[in-house]
């Protein structure tokens, strides 16, 4: 394993390029309502990465095995679980929607981020979903700081999670981010207290625990890309970009229209600048 530390240079690159990243989900907040195509959501985020001066990392994007991807942004609605494709159905009142926004700067730096939104009026259920792994991904960021252990996330996630009945999808994780999409270590979203990789100051990473409301059990579509929950039960991902700083950590991908966070987030640069 071969993780990149980021020196002064690189943590402001990459402060540039997660601001930019959470800007282009504030930009298309607005739009997102019943009615809308998750076609139209990817036009107007690539609109907005090309106002602040960036490009998608995912159009084009072909790891080995994989068609090109075909979005700027990944749309995943309801019981997809991620990678979903842009198209043209209209999103109707009671859907959930995950927008995942990955930009690369002029300068080679990439920032990620993702949310999930709520079409109208949804169910009870979606919305408990959407808001327990919201905390999910905010319990997992709090254990973030110099000594402490990729672990220590995962199991904060894993435990919250299954306390609540949900179950954590395990096939996909957190990742680190630079000037590659993906870097190592990866982030697994459960896991044991105490174990993996020790965190040190300069790390730069994704925590983006995918949750579901049934089991965990998945399964790629025919597309190549779409990724679904096997049973059809609602899931939902939302995603940070963090840096391990010499106190604790810094989320990189904060701006004005994030959501708030939990009452009970005490870690460093927990607000936007």
């Amino acid at each position: 394993m071969t993780i990149t530390i980021k020196d002064a240079a690189g943590i402001a690159g990459m402060r540039e390029a997660c601001r930019i990243a959470s800007q282009v989900l504030d930009d298309i907040t607005p739009h997102i309502r019943p009615g809308i195509t998750t076609l139209e959501i990817d036009r107007l985020s690539a609109e907005s990465m090309a106002r602040h001066g960036t490009r998608s990392a995912t159009v084009g994007y072909q790891p080995p095995g994989y068609p090109p991807y075909p979005g700027h942004v990944c749309t995943s609605v309801n019981h997809v679980v991620c990678h979903g494709i842009p198209g043209d159905k209209p999103l109707k009142k009671g859907d959930i929607v995950n927008v995942d926004v990955t930009v690369i700067t002029q300068d080679g730096w990439y920032g990620d981020n993702s949310r999930m939104f709520e079409i109208g009026e949804v169910s009870i259920a979606a919305k408990r979903l959407c808001a327990l792994t919201f905390d999910a991904m905010w319990l997992g960021i709090e254990q973030v700081k110099p000594g402490a252990r990729l672990g220590d996330i995962g199991h904060a996630i894993q435990k919250f999670v299954e306390g609540h009945g949900l179950s954590v999808v395990r096939e996909f994780c957190g990742h680190g981010i630079g000037q590659k999409f993906h870097e190592d270590p990866q982030v697994l979203h459960y896991g044991k207290p105490g174990t993996g990789e020790e965190l040190v100051p300069g790390m730069t990473f994704t925590i983006e625990p995918m949750i579901n409301i049934g089991r965990r059990d998945i399964k790629e579509m025919n597309d190549g890309w779409t990724i679904v929950t096997r049973d059809r039960s609602l899931s939902a991902q939302w995603e940070h970009t963090v840096l391990v700083t010499p106190t604790g950590y810094e989320v990189l991908t904060l701006s004005a229209g994030s959501p708030a966070t939990p009452d009970f987030v005490k870690g460093m640069a927990a607000t936007a600048a």
